[in-house]
């Protein structure tokens, strides 16, 4: 049995790993620790196999009062976090980071891509990974997964602002494009298998398919009976915009596909999300 600790509560990816991992209770016990308040010290994380670490701070609007916030939080906290887990002989920590260390709206990013945050977020969860890659030896194995979009039901962000669009709009853009996302059951598995593997490294877990922003609205329109007028009217201009909004909804942004997981299609991933249905 591995003995997995998820530190940070109330989370959405903490929570549905943690649910995903308890399905087998005779492979996994996992624990939640709060890291509100939390000063780690050694010993704390004793008995632990692999600590997976989601605390941060996301979906909040940067600002410059609150961008120490991200330094303390995402940096700060988590690397001591991973110091007393190693101290404490955890032999894996496991540490969810972000496609945004990459500072990228569109493009494409391989293994070689530089780091090129342009703020606070990503550049906490950058120096974060660096410093807690410097910890790593034989007996203490890091594992930094930069998810992209992860989308599930009722889960925060991009998803929802599509999903209004797809629940409440007669017309949307016919507009060909690539994005790299992840289905939440995606993401579980792929966490499942580092932690069973004990796997070191950087990773890029994604879905097998890149998503189209055009398709995922009609599947969540289609899901939800709905029907939506799509157009190539707009498309000169969202080709014009530079607006960063429109980018990131119509851009080009994928990964290389290293670390794709297909446990569940994308015709499947939005029909969980938008169903009763487990």
């Amino acid at each position: 049995m591995k003995r997995v600790l998820i530190t940070g509560a109330s989370s959405y990816i903490g929570e549905s790993v943690k649910a995903y991992l308890l399905r087998e209770p005779e492979c996994f016990s996992v624990d939640v620790m709060d890291t509100i308040g939390l000063r780690p010290e050694p010993g704390m994380f004793n008995g632990y196999d692999t600590v997976f670490n989601i605390a941060g701070i996301a979906h909040v609007r940067e600002t410059d009062a609150n961008r120490h916030l991200y330094y303390e939080i995402n940096r700060d906290l988590v690397v001591e976090i991973a110091r007393a887990a190693k101290e404490s002989n955890v032999r894996q920590f496991v540490l969810l980071s972000t496609m945004s260390v990459y500072g990228k709206t569109e493009g494409h990013i391989t293994p070689n891509t530089p780091e090129q945050p342009v703020n606070a977020y990503g550049e906490s969860k950058a120096q974060a990974d660096e410093a807690i890659r410097k910890l790593e030896s034989d007996r203490f194995k890091f594992a930094c997964l930069r998810p992209p979009m992860v989308y599930g039901k009722g889960c925060m962000g991009n998803y929802q602002r599509l999903r209004n669009f797809a629940l409440k709009c007669p017309v949307f853009p016919a507009f060909l494009n690539q994005r790299s996302m992840i289905y939440i059951g995606n993401l579980c598995e792929f966490v499942k298998c580092v932690i069973n593997e004990e796997a070191s490294g950087v990773f890029f877990p994604q879905d097998a398919e890149y998503v189209c922003t055009s398709e995922m609205v009609r599947l969540i329109a289609e899901n939800n009976g709905r029907k939506i007028i799509f157009t190539k009217a707009f498309n000169w201009a969202i080709r014009l915009c530079g607006m960063e909004i429109i980018k990131k909804v119509f851009g080009d942004l994928t990964y290389e596909k290293t670390d794709v997981v297909g446990m569940y299609s994308f015709q499947d991933a939005i029909r969980l999300c938008e169903c009763n249905i487990d």
